[in-house]
């Protein structure tokens, strides 16, 4: 299964780490190194932080979504539900 991140993005299920809300994650000193890291690595895979409301991130990389964490985590525990048995969480 895979879940859509926007800007014709997907990705797969069993590789999300997790998702944040880009604005409570800036508060985080953690958070923005870990970020700032990911852009100098080139493991950006998508999007940019200026249009972002979230940040996915997967076992390759991070990508910036202009969709809310709320709406992306809502879609994943749907896709979840639909198919159970089949998703690694």
């Amino acid at each position: 299964m895979f879940l859509h991140v926007g800007d014709d993005v997907v990705v797969s299920l069993k590789d999300l780490i997790l998702i944040l809300d880009l604005r409570s994650a800036a508060h985080a000193e953690a958070t923005r190194t870990f970020l700032r890291r990911c852009a100098a690595e080139g493991r950006v895979l998508s999007g940019s932080e200026a249009n972002a409301k979230s940040v996915v991130v997967t076992r390759d990389g991070v990508h910036y979504s202009p969709i809310s964490s709320l709406t992306l985590m809502r879609r994943a525990n749907l896709l979840r539900q639909a198919l159970p048995g089949q998703l690694v969480w």
